[in-house]
């Protein structure tokens, strides 16, 4: 979870909503649900986005350290900061277990009376209201109102609507092994830190599963039911280059694990939330563009009263909002 989200005010009160919210699901369900290793953003001299999250941190109230070169020098010996300049400290923000938190809240959401089942929904038809959905797995399901939550696979279920809206991106991330008895590179010594201008993320050792680090430049587009899951040569050596750079002791550490994901992006990196043109009573959730997860506690909320009629649609969120040439802003 990198808790605090650039110069937009939206997201990071989002994001300091929902961080309440998983640690008190961690206190519920007994489990270490997040971690609290602190957020370290990397700027360089003149960055007008870093400048302008200082300026948002400072007016949502988030706590935080603005760090010179010399102080993240000391404090961080085992990085090596090259062109960075200065840097932001985020002490409460931390890293999600993200498999270990899904399991919690389909725990939380069964207790408070979900069904919860695994199948595949199929794609809708029909006209007039939504009155049910088919299932790859030959289950009939009926609803008054439809919440379609389904990341990657939402351009697949309604291809008309969002095939140019939201483009998927196949992310490759690595996990490198560091020396036994070596905690330069867990917590506390090492922060979750983020590199924006280079478009880079790292996540210090958390529970031995090793030093985590992705570049979280958008990468070719993606197919999430045939997709090749495979971590590819080319994306180990780019990492392993930055690795020379940033963190030299650690480029020629031992691969661990790798592993695929998906980013589905808007135009700029905005949620979706809106209802289908087509079906009022379907609604849209996607977009999470690479920050959604850490951000769902906040967004389950909204969407809760949005569809509830308590609240309003946020119009950068809606449908009309997006466009098919991809800008990314937000990230």
């Amino acid at each position: 979870m990198r808790r605090g989200y650039g110069p937009d005010e939206i997201y990071t009160r989002s994001a300091d909503r929902s961080l309440g919210l998983w640690r008190d699901l961690s206190e519920r369900s007994g489990q270490a649900l997040f971690y609290r290793t602190g957020v370290l953003w990397l700027a360089r001299e003149q960055d007008p986005y870093s400048i302008s999250t200082l300026a948002t941190l400072e007016r949502v109230g988030v706590t935080f350290e603005k760090l010179g070169r010399a102080e993240l020098a000391q404090a961080y010996p085992q990085i090596h900061f090259g062109p960075t300049a200065w840097g932001i400290l985020e002490p409460d923000g931390g890293a999600l277990m993200a498999q270990r938190a899904v399991r919690a809240v389909i725990k939380e959401a069964e207790k408070n009376g979900v069904a919860y089942l695994q199948d595949a929904v199929l794609p809708p038809s029909g006209a007039g209201a939504l009155n049910s959905v088919a299932t790859a797995g030959n289950r009939r399901i009926t609803a008054a109102v439809f919440v379609f939550a389904c990341g990657p696979w939402l351009p697949k279920l309604f291809p008309d609507v969002l095939s140019r809206m939201i483009q998927v991106t196949r992310q490759e991330v690595f996990y490198f092994a560091t020396t036994p008895g070596d905690l330069s590179y867990s917590p506390p010594a090492m922060p979750v830190w983020i590199d924006f201008n280079d478009l880079v993320y790292a996540i210090p050792n958390v529970e031995n599963h090793g030093f985590k680090i992705a570049i979280d430049a958008h990468g070719p587009e993606f197919d999430p039911d045939d997709g090749d899951r495979a971590v590819t040569a080319e994306g180990l050596r780019a990492v392993r280059s930055y690795l020379s750079e940033r963190v030299p002791a650690l480029k020629e550490a031992r691969l661990v694990d790798g592993e695929v994901c998906q980013y589905e992006n808007t135009s700029n990196g905005d949620f979706l939330i809106d209802r289908h043109p087509l079906w009022e009573n379907v609604w849209l959730v996607g977009g999470g563009s690479g920050h959604g997860f850490k951000h769902g506690p906040a967004i389950g909320e909204y969407v809760a009263k949005v569809i509830s009629g308590a609240g309003n649609i946020e119009p950068r969120f809606r449908l009309s909002a997006k466009e098919t040439t991809h800008r990314r802003q937000v990230y």
